[in-house]
């Protein structure tokens, strides 16, 4: 009943007549456009086949009027006729986001994955918006959750008991079709006691009864929850205390004729490693306590409560497998908790690490490192993707490799204390496996030795992000670059974002002699800051990328083109032109002018009509007349990324003039 109460609402609240005002306005603009509407508006009174049978250009222009719940029925057979329905997903999409929403999926699939996922958690979860009537009126609200269920990835749990409690109803079988579907879990906020059994209940039934191989935990959760979702979904470690809580509820459970079976680890588990150190389960506040103690905790007990027509079983509840975890905010206790999980959590392939208002603390970190080392020890461990942040000092990350070697992907966050900048040396390491390098760092003055020494030893590496890392007066990129030059040659991304690189236009020239890079983002890096000719030193670097044919990806954002920008257009001077499908030259403070001889220059080279160019963040509003005339030119030449970004709220001026 609750979810048809909230259907009614959002119907009322769309009845309004300002909002119905606006709603015509904005969508009857012509006849053809009134038509359109109506009919998808009466969708539900409609044969199919009335509708499949209209000419395909009608049908391409119904598409993106039509909710979501016919969207999703009609596409299999849109797509037998050769129509995408990539416009209607990015409708409804925009139906949630607002118009000013930039487009970030670019396939029918990834568009449909969006729409559903997010669409779904906001009708579940009973959110009012006044754009969700469209998608309920004339349809049961319970028929678009179904239908909607069987496509959603992500289900999110969150603080309100009511919405969970309607899943454990027998009748209401969308829990079931849940669990076939959903992959990733996110745990948003903990409930209060005694509501947080329809929590366990829910993230037991799609963690250990479905597929949902990957946690979010979003919240720092109480210690003893923690251990609850962490406990034998795949590490053998078993937690006494959270086995004392379940055996506590064995009266309370045997009083409505239930049996109490604890998950025990079996006999090959309990070859455990030693544990690095033990979480501090007694701070559990007494109000923690009693509340978990007044009802079973127990997975296959809770089971027996909520699905009373399953009857006493023998065979115990199937056990989920969690291959990814992330926590994002990781506080001392819940990183305790893990610690003692990791050593023998054979099948987790990826961990994330987050803290939102602190840095972990290097004890902490450490004990972490031993943990990794006892799990990457056993050659049966499946880790092979780490992101940790934020880490006080450099050196950690070098720590967290020695203990991991076998990691293929390592992503930190560095803010380092200022007793931790300090040059100092190497902590020596081996080869890495490592493909995927990113290290991001506060704005403090580092020395690179860390960094150095992670990239000799990455020979394997295709993926490197660096950020934010500024140098002792004096110094440069340069040596960091020829380490690249030397060491990565299976570079095919390299991500370069705020860091000076005004004193080394040569060395990036040189990297690029012999690589096979296809995407290159150079992304604020004040790459022409000391040319004495700006325009002639982006001449040298066109030519060199125009020599790339592996490019696909260019970013050179934030870094004050502005007159020179129209030198880029000779990318595509050449037979063959080049391969770029994305250029990024948003934040250049690209004004309407320079915009113009851009695109004259794009039109005499003609690139391939792939190519989509980020105009995002340039003063379009200095003179939106020359500029609008500008991107009707550039329009039929390559696809186009704008906003309404204004230039005159900014400091744009001084920072673009310095």
């Amino acid at each position: 009943m609750i979810h048809e109460a909230y259907a009614k609402d959002v119907l009322r609240m769309a009845a309004n007549e300002g909002y119905r005002r606006r709603a015509v306005k904005a969508s009857m603009c012509c006849l053809r456009e009134l038509c359109l509407h109506a009919t998808a508006q009466h969708m539900a009174a409609l044969h199919t086949n009335a509708v499949l049978d209209l000419p395909k250009p009608l049908i391409r222009d119904l598409v993106p009027h039509l909710n979501i719940y016919h969207l999703a029925k009609l596409q299999p057979a849109i797509n037998q006729k050769g129509i995408s329905t990539y416009s209607g997903w990015v409708a409804i999409i925009r139906d949630m986001k607002g118009r000013d929403w930039v487009i970030d999926v670019y396939t029918e699939e990834e568009s449909k994955q969006e729409a559903m996922d997010l669409f779904f958690s906001v009708m579940f979860y009973g959110q009012r918006h006044e754009r969700l009537a469209r998608h309920i009126s004339g349809v049961n609200i319970k028929s678009v959750l179904l239908l909607m269920a069987q496509h959603v990835k992500h289900f999110s749990v969150s603080c309100a008991p009511n919405y969970l409690q309607s899943l454990t109803t027998e009748q209401w079988p969308l829990l079931s079709i849940l669990e076939k579907s959903v992959e990733t879990v996110n745990v948003i906020q903990h409930l209060c006691v005694p509501e947080r059994r329809y929590e366990l209940y829910v993230l037991h039934r799609l963690l250990d009864h479905g597929g949902g191989k990957k946690l979010i935990v979003y919240e720092q959760y109480p210690m003893m929850m923690m251990a609850w979702l962490l406990h034998a979904r795949g590490s053998q470690y078993v937690d006494a205390k959270l086995m004392k809580f379940m055996h506590k509820t064995k009266t309370s459970a045997n009083s409505i004729g239930l049996q109490v079976t604890t998950f025990k680890a079996s006999n090959s588990e309990q070859d455990q490693a030693t544990p690095c150190k033990h979480p501090k389960l007694d701070s559990l506040t007494e109000q923690e306590k009693s509340g978990m103690s007044n009802y079973s905790v127990d997975p296959r007990v809770l089971c027996r409560i909520f699905t009373p027509s399953a009857g006493p079983s023998a065979v115990a509840c199937p056990r989920g497998q969690i291959q990814s975890l992330h926590i994002k905010d990781c506080g001392p206790d819940s990183l305790g908790v893990l610690i003692l999980y990791l050593p023998t959590w054979l099948c987790l392939r990826s961990l994330t690490l987050k803290t939102l208002f602190a840095i972990f603390r290097i004890p902490d970190v450490v004990d972490l490192a031993r943990s990794l080392k006892q799990l990457s020890d056993n050659s049966s461990s499946s880790l092979i993707d780490l992101s940790i942040g934020v880490l006080p000092n450099m050196k950690l990350m070098e720590t967290l490799l020695n203990a991991s070697p076998n990691l293929r992907s390592l992503t930190v966050e560095i803010h380092p204390m200022p007793q931790d900048v300090r040059e100092s040396e190497s902590l020596g390491m081996t080869e890495l496996s490592l493909e995927k390098l990113s290290v991001k760092v506060e704005q403090l003055q580092i020395d690179l030795h860390s960094v150095s020494s992670v990239l000799s030893c990455s020979p394997h590496l295709t993926s490197l992000h660096l950020a934010g890392m500024r140098l002792h007066t004096g110094s440069s990129h340069s040596r960091l670059l020829s380490i690249v030059s030397e060491s990565n040659r299976c570079l095919r991304m390299l991500h370069l974002e705020d860091l000076n690189l005004s004193h080394c236009l040569p060395d990036i020239l040189n990297l690029l002699k012999d690589c096979n890079l296809e995407e290159l983002w150079l992304k604020d890096c004040r790459l022409f800051e000391r040319c004495n000719n700006k325009e002639e030193s982006l001449q040298e670097l066109v030519e060199a990328l125009r020599r790339l044919p592996s490019l696909l990806s260019l970013s050179l954002a934030q870094n004050r083109l502005a007159k020179s920008v129209a030198v880029l257009a000779e990318l595509f001077s050449t037979s063959p032109p080049s391969t770029l499908t994305q250029l990024d030259i948003s934040g250049n403070f690209i004004q309407a002018a320079e915009l113009l001889e851009f695109t004259r220059c794009m039109e005499a080279h003609r690139p391939p009509r792939s190519l989509t160019v980020d105009l995002r963040q340039n003063p379009w509003d200095r003179n939106v007349k020359m500029w609008n005339v500008a991107l009707e030119r550039l329009y039929p030449v390559c696809n186009i990324l704008v906003d309404g970004w204004k230039s005159r709220d900014t400091m744009a001026d001084h920072l673009s003039n310095m």
